[in-house]
């Protein structure tokens, strides 16, 4: 009789366990931490790279199925940044984002799926007031870590390829040879540091993380 109340209670703390670590989990981008890149051709010669800095959002984690995982993010067109000041400053301009008519860039996932050993990440991004489906390829969230502020930090990174023109953004200059000054394609990597929501916590302002 004993042993059958032992594995009987084996069996229930087993479960309850299994539930626990099931429950998802809540988390804030933390924008001191988390950068969006891009890469696109120039003069059909070379690559220009640049970054938006500030990247927000939220992400609901399901570690027990990250296919039922969500994640939204906003990014701040005003600190687009390719280490150079006019240029940055065309860039934000009507001639391509518009920042003052379009401030934000964001994204919201539809659908996670695995994919070998990354995942596919699914959902709708508006871009210069465009809205289209995008896909994302991405790691699978790396193992969550204590910071030396208490806060429990995982990391993430995705990668995509978009069409400018499909935005809206088609600005460009035939060069003599042939050609344009700016290409169409550019490759988008995302790296986000996610800080955890504790139980009861009111979600923060964007950005308020701590360095």
């Amino acid at each position: 009789m004993k042993n059958v109340l032992k594995k009987g209670l084996f069996v229930l703390l087993t479960l309850g366990s299994a539930s626990a670590w099931a429950v998802p989990t809540e988390w804030r981008i933390d924008a001191s931490h988390s950068s969006a890149q891009f890469s696109v051709r120039h003069m059909m010669v070379s690559n220009v790279r640049g970054e938006f800095s500030s990247v927000t959002g939220k992400a609901t984690i399901d570690d027990a199925d990250l296919s039922k995982s969500q994640i939204s993010a906003e990014i701040d067109v005003a600190t687009i940044n390719t280490r150079e000041p006019k240029r940055d400053e065309h860039l934000k301009s009507p001639d391509f984002f518009d920042a003052a008519k379009f401030p934000k860039l964001t994204f919201k996932s539809t659908k996670i799926e695995k994919a070998g050993a990354q995942f596919k990440v699914t959902g709708d991004l508006t871009m210069h007031g465009v809205t289209k489906t995008v896909v994302l390829t991405a790691d699978v969230p790396a193992q969550t870590v204590r910071d030396p502020y208490g806060n429990i930090k995982r990391g993430m990174s995705a990668q995509t390829k978009l069409s400018r023109k499909e935005f809206g953004l088609t600005w460009n200059k035939v060069l003599e040879t042939g050609g344009a000054v700016v290409g169409d394609e550019i490759q988008v990597t995302i790296d986000l540091e996610l800080a955890q929501l504790r139980p009861g916590q009111a979600k923060p302002e964007a950005g308020a993380a701590k360095k």
